[in-house]
């Protein structure tokens, strides 16, 4: 794993150390000395312990991995957040870099660069902007109707380009629209806000 900078997200280490959970969990520990839970470094600026997430992502978990993605949003956006169960896009602007950037990294680095928002804001990007199109074009409705969450989502690889990590699209676009374009996922892109 000397190749691979676990401050980074290149995907093929995590597919590595994801072929070796399923196949050599046994030599996986040789890198991972605390039971499996990550190589990649998930720093946060909320002290918020991104292991769990981690962990579940290593072991191919998504359906986890995303609940618990959206319990460290509502963390990060604050208490009321948390008491209300959902994040306010107006919300998303306090939230800070670091770590939407670590779930960003981690998502990718572990779904082969398939999940995460940046994968989510690159194929908008390429949709024109266009929410209408993203939405079937990652799999969150289908033929006009909403998919049925949790059961109708799809919790794997297979899943399509950018499916994961979930944001509450019954709530517009302005959640998903405030996350894509916080300054600190915009800076990782390398990009200028999505318009």
């Amino acid at each position: 794993m000397s190749a691979f900078d676990p401050e980074g997200d290149d995907w093929a280490g995590g597919w590595i150390l994801q072929v070796l959970k399923r196949n050599h969990s046994d030599a996986l520990f040789k890198w991972l000395p605390l039971e499996g839970e990550g190589w990649f470094s998930a720093k946060s600026e909320a002290g918020i312990d991104y292991r769990s997430l981690q962990k579940a992502l290593l072991s191919e978990l998504f359906e986890e991995a995303d609940r618990i993605t959206s319990a460290s949003l509502r963390r990060l956006a604050g208490p009321e957040a948390e008491d209300r169960g959902y994040v306010y896009f107006s919300e998303v602007q306090s939230i800070p870099g670091l770590d939407l950037t670590t779930l960003d990294r981690l998502w990718s680095a572990y779904s082969q660069g398939r999940f995460g928002f940046s994968c989510q804001a690159r194929l908008l990007d390429s949709l024109g902007g266009r929410y209408d199109r993203l939405w079937t074009r990652i799999g969150w409705k289908n033929d006009g109707i909403w998919t049925r969450y949790p059961k109708a989502f799809n919790w794997s690889l297979e899943a399509p380009e950018g499916h994961m990590p979930l944001i509450n699209q019954l709530r517009g676009v302005r959640l998903m629209d405030a996350i894509l374009n916080h300054p600190a996922l915009v800076s990782r892109r390398g990009a200028k806000p999505l318009k």
